[in-house]
């Protein structure tokens, strides 16, 4: 079995409770794994994560310290990675609910041939949206395939990330100026190849709903001009590096 970690603020203890009831009740083994709070970091270690100047290129809004906060813990749990053992590592963001099949999914992606960089344990894609935006079935398990994604879902609440993949990421993604689940979409920035399980291995927990990233500003008349645009250049550029 690969190693397993949730991301969870010291703060959230109700989260942190009801993910150490999630791996009692299947029997799986887990750490905890200790959520940035950005605005602990100093000046130096926020330089190193997060670029205002690169923000400004790439997303149509600078983030909230709560969205860098996340991503830098994904960045530190990619470099636990690195610094381990392991060939893989399952993340986990604090407000999932594990389904069936989630420990046959984790065991089958250990012992096959580890030939991709992220897999996403979660997606939004309906079924029949997977009919148009799910390709090349690969079987996993019982009941569960592994696929490539035309596009890339959002969603990151848990994935399972190689050594490989990794390292692209720490070699690609430091410092950062999107969110992480939109920074994961450019796969072609980077050639990261990120695959999917069919169905899903878990869902959004209720405690989802309450965001621990914070609030963020609405939008504005120009900012959403500029997220319209990013969008359709996604989209554009997407297919372009698919063909």
């Amino acid at each position: 079995m690969l190693p397993i970690v949730y991301i969870n603020l010291d703060s959230d203890s109700e989260r942190r409770q009801r993910m150490q009831a999630e791996f009692v009740r299947t029997g799986l083994a887990a750490e905890r794994f200790a959520a940035t709070r950005w605005t602990e970091l100093s000046a130096e270690q926020q330089a190193r994560y997060y670029s205002d100047a690169i923000n400004v290129r790439q997303f149509h809004k600078p983030l909230v310290n709560g969205e860098k906060g996340c991503y830098a813990s994904h960045l530190r749990a990619w470099q636990w990675l690195l610094d381990s053992p392991h060939a893989a590592l399952v993340v986990l963001e604090d407000d999932v609910r594990l389904e069936p099949g989630f420990a046959a999914v984790i065991q089958a992606l250990g012992a096959q041939t580890i030939d991709w960089d992220m897999v996403k344990l979660i997606s939004h894609l309906n079924r029949q949206e997977g009919v148009r935006k799910l390709h090349r079935p690969q079987d996993l398990a019982p009941g569960f395939q592994r696929v490539h994604y035309k596009r890339i879902p959002s969603l990151t609440a848990g994935y399972v990330v190689s050594r490989a993949g990794a390292a692209k990421l720490l070699a690609s993604r430091l410092p950062f100026g999107r969110p992480i689940d939109v920074d994961l979409r450019y796969w072609w920035e980077n050639e990261l190849d990120v695959q999917g399980v069919e169905p899903a291995v878990i869902a959004l927990d209720d405690t989802s709903q309450q965001s621990s990233v914070g609030a963020k500003a609405p939008d504005s008349l120009a900012t959403t001009w500029r997220k319209f645009r990013r969008k359709a250049a996604y989209t554009v550029l997407n297919r372009w590096h698919r063909a």
